[in-house]
């Protein structure tokens, strides 16, 4: 059993305008939040309560994902009310945690915006194998240019966080999933802005303590530009297009190129729907064409519209452009 902390405070600043009233782990990949799919990770690891770490647009999550029963795990609220770093906010979501009494029970920390097939349970036993501190996931990358390094011995220790560099000593980076002995949590302090991958982790190799780097190259993508969150939403859909079962399809209506369709979502006839991500309650008109668009949930676009390209955050309540 393991208990989880995901960081989900984030701005979303290279998703905007999507990201202007919807957080970015609330944004739909195929047909549901990025922060439902991690939950169901969470889950299917054997984590028992997760705490949601949030900030930006806090209350958006509390209405969708309340206590947790609906996936079978338990879920908490930490909100972050001033911005403190990577690893503040892992200290502040903590709080709701006894870490003086947790034991050996290890917690496991996700990033908020990175979709990832990687086996936790395995990193979980990996951690515990090894009696380690700290177990960070590594994935190897074409060009680590773009990325910190995380250089390991041939144990899996960690020896180095190195930043990006033009010449990388290796092709491993972080790839953003944690786990944590309690003691180490303990040890950031509280309140203060810290962050994990610059201060946190090379303090804890510069002082020896076990710190492994966990290798499994699975599928892993960050999901903070619009390209990616396409990308994740069609890695992730099984056939031509994916829709939730209370959406209303006019058998007329084509939808190809895995597009995703939310909840209770209504298309017309005569629609084309093409490489699209669709979200919640919205009602496309008769005779309209979408092609690689983003529409927000609740958007009402008027019938013969036709949209290329277009990522913008409408409502109900604005006009769509044709």
């Amino acid at each position: 059993m393991a208990l989880g902390i995901l960081l989900v405070g984030g701005f979303g600043t290279r998703l905007m305008p999507l990201t202007s009233e919807t957080p970015k782990p609330m944004l739909p990949v195929a047909g549901i939040p990025v922060t439902e799919h991690q939950i169901m990770a969470a889950k299917a690891a054997g984590i028992h309560t997760l705490v949601l770490a949030t900030s930006y647009l806090a209350n958006v999550f509390t209405p969708y994902f309340g206590d947790g029963s609906r996936w079978g795990i338990k879920i908490l609220y930490a909100v972050e009310k001033e911005p403190l770093g990577t690893g503040g906010a892992i200290r502040n979501a903590a709080q709701l945690f006894d870490l003086a009494n947790l034991g050996d029970e290890p917690i496991v920390i996700f990033n908020g915006d990175v979709l990832s097939r990687h086996s936790i349970a395995e990193q979980i036993k990996f951690h515990q194998s090894k009696n380690a501190e700290v177990s960070l996931h590594l994935i190897d990358v074409e060009d680590a240019r773009a990325f910190g390094c995380v250089p390991t011995d041939s144990d899996g220790r960690v020896t180095a966080f190195l930043e990006k560099m033009e010449n990388p000593v290796t092709q491993s980076i972080n790839a953003g999933c944690y786990i944590f002995h309690p003691r180490v949590l303990n040890e950031i302090p509280l309140g203060k802005v810290v962050s994990i991958e610059r201060e946190t982790f090379p303090a804890l190799v510069k002082d020896a303590r076990a710190i492994y780097g966990y290798r499994e190259q699975a599928y892993w993508l960050d999901v903070g530009t619009p390209a990616a969150l396409f990308k994740g939403s069609r890695d992730l859909i099984d056939g031509d297009f994916q829709s939730l079962a209370e959406c209303k399809i006019d058998p007329s209506a084509t939808i190809t190129g895995k597009s995703s369709l939310g909840a209770r979502v209504e298309v017309g006839a005569d629609c084309i729907i093409e490489d699209c991500i669709v979200g919640d309650d919205v009602i496309i008109g008769n005779g309209t064409t979408l092609r690689h668009c983003f529409i927000a949930h609740g958007a009402h676009i008027a019938p013969a519209t036709n949209l290329e390209n277009f990522y913008q955050s409408v409502r109900k309540s604005e006009p769509i452009p044709s």
